[in-house]
């Protein structure tokens, strides 16, 4: 049986680093911990980090999840999560982040016409920089990561967001708005006995109310937060049908 190799002493202080920043944000145990390469390859509009390293990343202690030239970190906590690249440490807390997420399709097979899945999420850190994680369905570790850290934001934001709106308060998601009677974006709204259905049509959100579609947002990319939406509309939408 093969042993496993004895973290080096740079890496011995990353863990140090990370576990220390991760204690001043208190956000709790860690719970899984993936490994990858990291570079910034463009300039952008906004001030953004791209991990493209991300793309690779595998759960610590798997076969693939190698630690030779790995220069990039993701931990998940109870609370948040930890990225490490480039000696910088961000942190984030699944209660307070803001969360962008961007699907795009790309060719596999040209052959087969196959396409996959790319997964970007752009995520807000405690001290307001974004930070974007990208993961696709054949590296292995983003089908974990994605999808963890979805339910970890909607888990700790949801309770805050329905009080919100017992309390009365219109909540925001980019252009689309919604309170405990309504939902609407721009001229179009609608109480929620009327709606029969929200969904996510080539990257838009549409509304049908009365049985009559309408377009809320033209991209999902620019809607903050997009899983905790939908959580509160099926929520609402529910409700409202209720006599």
């Amino acid at each position: 049986m093969t042993r496993p190799t004895p973290p080096s002493r740079g890496e011995e202080l990353l863990l140090a680093r990370i576990s220390a920043a991760a204690g001043r944000e208190h956000i709790g145990r860690r719970r899984a911990t993936y490994v990858g390469t990291a570079h910034t390859p463009h300039a952008y509009a906004v001030p953004v980090r791209w991990l493209r390293g991300l793309l690779a990343f595998a759960r610590y202690g798997r076969p693939s999840a190698t630690r030779t030239g790995a220069d990039a970190r993701l931990d998940l906590y109870e609370h948040g999560l930890t990225i490490a690249v480039n000696g910088r440490i961000h942190v984030v807390r699944y209660d307070t982040t803001s969360v962008l997420q961007k699907n795009s399709q790309h060719p596999h097979d040209s052959a087969a016409r196959v396409l996959r899945t790319t997964r970007t999420y752009a995520l807000t850190d405690v001290e307001g920089e974004r930070v974007v994680l990208l993961g696709r369905p054949e590296d292995s570790g983003a089908e974990e990561w994605g999808p963890a850290i979805q339910r970890a934001v909607t888990h700790a934001q949801l309770p805050r967001a329905l009080a919100a709106l017992e309390r009365g308060e219109r909540l925001t998601f980019g252009d689309v708005w919604l309170t405990r009677e309504q939902v609407g974006s721009g001229a179009v709204s609608a109480r929620w006995p009327q709606v029969r259905q929200i969904d996510i049509k080539k990257g838009a959100i549409r509304l049908n109310a009365d049985g009559n579609w309408h377009s809320l947002m033209p991209t999902t990319s620019t809607t903050p937060n997009l899983f905790l939406f939908c959580a509160l509309v099926e929520r609402l939408r529910t409700d409202g049908m209720r006599p």
